[in-house]
């Protein structure tokens, strides 16, 4: 029984309503373009400066948030992470965009496959509100889940005015950067359902060029309808699939077995297993007239043209053919065509992938939420991807070396993915997961990254445990744990400094945050050098005072106080041991003793031939 809620009818709404029963065309997010409207009732604007295009209300913004430097930095936490001293893997808590930006020195053009599977805007959507003057504050504000106004953070609702603006405003400036740590190789999937569908494509031709699409991939996620759905019930998703340049000119995916059983050797072929594949050509004698001839059934005799097509190869590469056996004329040699004999042995690059993925071959979604909650030991998270769906793109796109970049992170079942793929291969693939410690309501992982975190811990382990009969004693199980933060370097405030310009300057003359430690600073100074995160770092402790030999003795940083010039002496005695041609030293500005022994530890190093000394 509806309820009667005592106001009058809105008009204005009745109207509108009215309107889009007519003219639905002259809505977008919900507000009318008085422009189309026009149109609809004959009345055309001048079409001079028609042209195709992809605009929505704050790309300009979004264009500006992808170009402005992020002023934070990544804290180490040692405790959050799993073999730190080992591990080539990293896992990052913080929001994706900064993340993105403060990797661009370090990793640009290493990644050789990002998977990424975004908010899909179904109007219950966290996301991600971006402010390009001050995204770190923002970003602590949403850790909190407080905006400036201490208010909640809320959904991106479909009845919002800016509906689709608002999701093509925050994946603009992350794809944008998430292009630039792309190798020239590179490809990147991106699962997405109908909503955005048709907005993403559009997106990712400008990012990426339209050239560079590669597949719209269709994955069967689930096999069983919902009855609850009042039209179709979705069984499929999209996984959109683009390279970074025309340098990937090809793509295979691994043989199996399946693939593998259509092979047969019915003659018994001493090159052993075959397939075939036809001899005629789609294209007609008329259009190819130089692969239009009449050529030989050795077992019958005849003469044999066709009548209509040509054949897919030249009378050259026929007779080649001819003398190496190729040609299949059927089991009692009375085909009207030949076959072309494909063999198993010359298979060696694998096959052409489809752009449709079963539920076999990729896996599902119920299938994800009980693997995940087996691991876990309770439901910990909704619609988690398959461990298989993230594999088979990885065998495709990924050779064993290679890094794998994730920035919707998740449940990071991109991780388990590449520890549970060089397992079984012997691969030594590397991950970078980036996740926003979104809060939850489970009291044992309050955080989306906390769920993460210990699914990596839990399902390394088991990886291990399932496989005890194989060798995986190198087997990267571990990652190190970054959150995001602020830099660690004090920043000067001008307005504040307008009114306290005496307590500024004394608050400045360490410039380096309180709360901050060594290792802080030297992954800043990492990130700021373009050095990766998981580089080699050796520590040497002298009087107390550590020296970080970074790189194998390119670099090398102290950050400690009380610096003398022992500490110079120190560093070209290690220095000798590693000969690098060009060698950096870094000191803190404050940790010198006084001006006369910063003076002579610059001299020393000097005159030893290592002229590129800094201060941070």
């Amino acid at each position: 029984m509806q309820k009667l809620d005592g106001k009058t009818m809105d008009i204005v709404g009745d109207n509108i309503n009215k309107l889009k029963e007519i003219f639905p065309d002259v809505f977008s997010e919900g507000k009318i373009d008085f422009t189309k409207l026009q149109e609809n009732l004959g009345e055309f604007v001048d079409t001079e400066q028609e042209r195709y295009s992809f605009n929505w209300n704050g790309k300009q913004e979004a264009k500006l948030i992808a170009q402005t430097p992020s002023t934070g930095t990544l804290r180490p936490c040692k405790e959050d992470s799993k073999d730190w001293d080992t591990t080539k893997n990293l896992y990052i808590e913080g929001d994706n965009l900064e993340v993105l930006k403060l990797l661009q020195k370090s990793y640009h053009n290493k990644v050789k496959m990002i998977y990424i599977d975004p908010p899909y805007n179904t109007g219950k959507d966290f996301v991600y509100k971006d402010n390009f003057k001050d995204n770190i504050k923002n970003y602590m504000e949403q850790t909190g889940q407080l905006d400036t106004d201490g208010n909640k953070l809320t959904t991106n609702s479909d009845q919002s005015g800016r509906y689709h603006s608002n999701w093509l405003n925050m994946m603009y400036p992350r794809l944008k950067l998430a292009r630039n740590l792309l190798k020239d190789d590179g490809v990147i999937f991106i699962s997405i359902d109908d909503n955005e569908t048709s907005n993403l494509r559009k997106l990712c031709d400008e990012i990426f060029g339209e050239d560079n699409f590669i597949a719209n991939i269709i994955w069967e996620k689930r096999f069983t309808r919902s009855n609850n759905s009042k039209t179709f019930a979705t069984l499929t998703e999209h996984i959109l699939c683009y390279r970074k340049s025309n340098a990937l000119s090809e793509i295979k995916e691994p043989r199996n077995e399946k693939s593998d059983s259509t092979y047969t050797n019915p003659d018994n072929d001493i090159r052993g297993v075959w397939t075939s594949v036809s001899y005629v050509n789609p294209a007609t004698k008329e259009q190819r007239p130089n692969l239009s001839y009449n050529l030989k059934n050795p077992i019958t005799g005849y003469s044999v043209s066709h009548p209509t097509n040509a054949w897919k190869y030249s009378q050259k590469t026929h007779l080649q053919h001819l003398e190496e056996n190729r040609l299949y004329w059927g089991k009692e040699g009375n085909n009207t065509y030949p076959r072309l004999k494909r063999f198993l042995s010359e298979m060696n690059n694998g096959m052409v992938p489809v752009n449709f993925w079963t539920r076999q071959d990729a896996g599902t979604t119920d299938e994800a939420s009980k693997n995940l909650e087996s691991i876990m030991g309770l439901k910990v998270f909704d619609f988690p991807k398959p461990i298989t769906l993230i594999m088979k793109a990885m065998r495709i796109a990924m050779k064993s070396e290679d890094i794998i970049l994730d920035f919707f992170s998740g449940s990071a079942t991109t991780a388990h993915a590449t520890i549970k793929l060089n397992a079984e291969d012997g691969g030594n693939r590397k991950y970078i997961c980036v996740q926003l410690p979104e809060e939850t309501n489970n009291d044992s992982f309050p955080t989306i990254c906390e769920i993460g975190k210990e699914r990596i811990r839990r399902a390394g382990e088991k990886i291990k445990e399932d496989n005890s009969n194989k060798d995986l004693s190198n087997l990267d199980i571990g990652f190190k744990v970054f959150k995001l933060d602020s830099s660690n370097i004090k920043e000067w405030d001008s307005e504040h400094a307008k009114n306290n310009i005496s307590q500024m300057m004394l608050d400045h003359v360490d410039n380096i945050k309180s709360d901050r430690t060594e290792e802080d600073i030297l992954y800043e100074l990492l990130l700021k050098h373009g050095l990766d995160l998981t580089t080699p770092i050796d520590e040497i402790e002298i009087d107390g005072k550590k020296i970080f030999n970074i790189g194998a003795g390119t670099l090398y940083i102290c950050l400690a106080s009380g610096v003398n010039n022992s500490i110079a002496e120190r560093v070209l005695e290690e220095h000798k041991k590693w000969e690098s041609p060009r060698v950096s030293v870094i000191f803190k500005d404050t940790g010198f003793i006084n001006d006369v022994e910063k003076t002579n530890v610059i001299q020393t190093l000097k005159v030893a031939g290592i002229t590129d000394v800094k201060s941070v």
